[in-house]
């Protein structure tokens, strides 16, 4: 039985990796060689590739293993910049938000509804300001042009309407609710696997496990994580991607990590969600915690915007004093408070904030940094970039090659992907139409029917990976052929969301482990 399979190029693979990593270090000289896979990276990688550029593309872990997937998963229209004056921010963030959503990613990016619950908590002048910030988003959506069919309009709810959308919310001294949309992201590590692949059919080399040991202007030293072999990839530009750790390879920088934190919670504990929540922080005018289903029986609730001292981990751990915090905020706007018992797993993030105060003085806290980014030439010509966030990847990483290409004298075409769709894209009526799953078609797009074919062909890959969780083998099965997945980790940690709860990472295990193992004996 035959099934259509992923789109020529695009697929990564280890036996992909290997060749691809000999061809990197053969003495050869690339146009671009870009560190880290995070999103900015990934994008980084498309965005010189889709110009014409020979590009290769290197990250000492996994694709997305950084703070790309540990975003709250939203697409932010910037509003909350409005509030503190940056408005070329707020513009940046709700133009690229419509390009997510119309054009390059419409498949993993859709609309999001939230309610605000006017509780007694929310006084009534916290309301209208709240109200005139909603409005002020949706003024940030004309000007992006995104259509009102894309983003509807805010709009004041009854309580008893509120009460539909938001059954969790306390009803005592309920007085309505308002009602707002943005973007949400399906998966951020899903995006970021999306940017790689599309970069690899654009012919970048994608390279996972490859570690760059020393970066200067005309390449970097750099070491083979699975075997330990070092080599050298020579390059005309270098981009330092490295997101958190991009002061590690280059110097000039200071680096002050904001963390975000989020619970994990099991959707019984909280009910019918029918749309995510924007719950005040009590004593503060512009400050929510999220509440957000998953639609996989998850629901997030963050964040937090603390400063995270010391060294930067490869994965941030989460404090107790967050996840209080989160617990108590929930709670102010709860029937049913959740206990710290029925946290099912918890997650924190790092944003990589520019420190541009002077030496020895900085803000009081990260989040009165500024969210701009910033594109640092060094000395020896490496490129740094910095700042930002998810939603303006695609921004960061096009301003990123302009840099590399003017410092380094490249010949290069103007960035296309502002109108580039990533692997997987496609009309709404398109993806309508496709015999698949809708939450397939919400993960992979285009390429829905062939996940699903994998199953209609071996029943086997039909199984879930454990009980009450909807991810299938055939989705692990895909990820190995065609999105990079080296080892159990990429499989449940980043290909898939499972490894978010403890419990349900050790009950998926072997599942992961006899995938690896079967598509390792059927490589030739």
């Amino acid at each position: 039985m035959s099934h259509p399979e992923a789109a020529p190029g695009s697929s990564l693979s280890a036996h992909r990796r290997r060749r691809e990593l000999a061809e990197a270090a053969d003495g050869r000289t690339v146009d671009v060689l870009v560190v880290g896979l995070g999103a900015t990276g990934a994008g980084a990688a498309l965005d010189a590739a889709a110009r014409g550029l020979d590009v290769v593309a290197v990250d000492a872990h996994d694709l997305a293993f950084g703070t790309s997937r540990w975003s709250s998963k939203l697409i932010h229209g910037g509003l909350r910049y409005l509030a503190s004056a940056q408005f070329d921010v707020a513009h940046e963030s709700a133009v690229e938000r419509g390009v997510l959503m119309t054009r390059t990613a419409p498949h993993l990016v859709a609309a999001q509804p939230f309610v605000l619950p006017l509780t007694p908590l929310v006084s009534r002048g916290q309301a209208s300001l709240a109200w005139a910030g909603l409005r002020a988003g949706d003024v940030l959506r004309l000007a992006a042009r995104t259509p009102r069919g894309v983003l509807p309009a805010p709009r004041r709810l009854s309580a008893a309407e509120a009460r539909h959308l938001a059954p969790a919310v306390r009803t005592a001294g309920l007085r309505g609710a308002l009602l707002s949309w943005d973007g949400k992201v399906s998966d951020d590590a899903a995006l970021v696997t999306a940017l790689a692949r599309t970069a690899a059919a654009h012919g970048a080399r994608v390279l996972t496990r490859v570690r760059a040991l020393q970066v200067g202007g005309t390449g970097a030293r750099v070491r083979d994580e699975l075997t330990g072999q070092e080599g050298e990839i020579r390059a005309r530009a270098v981009i330092n991607a490295t997101g958190v750790w991009a002061d590690t390879l280059a110097d000039g920088i200071r680096i002050r990590p904001s963390r975000g934190t989020h619970l994990v919670l099991r959707s019984e504990q909280l009910g019918a969600l029918p749309a995510g929540l924007h719950i005040p922080v009590p004593g503060e005018t512009n400050r929510f915690v999220l509440v957000l289903p998953q639609g996989d029986g998850r629901v997030y609730v963050g964040l937090t915007d603390e400063p995270a001292e010391g060294a930067v981990p490869d994965v941030p751990e989460v404090p107790e004093s967050d996840i209080g915090f989160l617990l108590d905020v929930l709670g102010s706007a709860l029937d049913v408070p959740v206990g710290r018992d029925e946290v099912a797993g918890a997650f924190a993030g790092l944003r990589p904030l520019l420190d541009t105060s002077a030496a020895g003085g900085s803000p009081d806290r990260t989040s009165d940094i500024s969210r701009r980014h910033a594109v640092l030439t060094s000395p020896d010509g490496v490129t740094t970039l910095v700042g930002g966030k998810l939603t303006t990847y695609r921004r960061m990483a096009q301003d990123a090659v302009d840099a590399a290409v003017t410092a380094r004298g490249l010949h290069a075409a103007p960035s296309p992907t502002a109108g580039l769709p990533l692997t997987g894209a496609a009309a709404p009526g398109r993806l309508r139409a496709l015999p698949a799953p809708r939450r397939l078609v919400r993960r992979y797009g285009t390429e829905a029917a062939a996940v699903h074919a994998l199953a209609a062909h071996d029943p086997a890959l039909a199984e879930p990976v454990l009980p009450g969780h909807p991810v299938t083998r055939a989705e692990l099965l895909w990820a190995v052929r065609h999105e990079g997945a080296l080892d159990e980790s990429d499989l449940l940690d980043r290909r898939t969301r499972i490894g978010l709860i403890g419990p349900d990472r050790d009950q998926a295990l072997p599942a992961a482990r006899e995938i690896l193992d079967g598509a390792a004996a059927a490589r030739p």
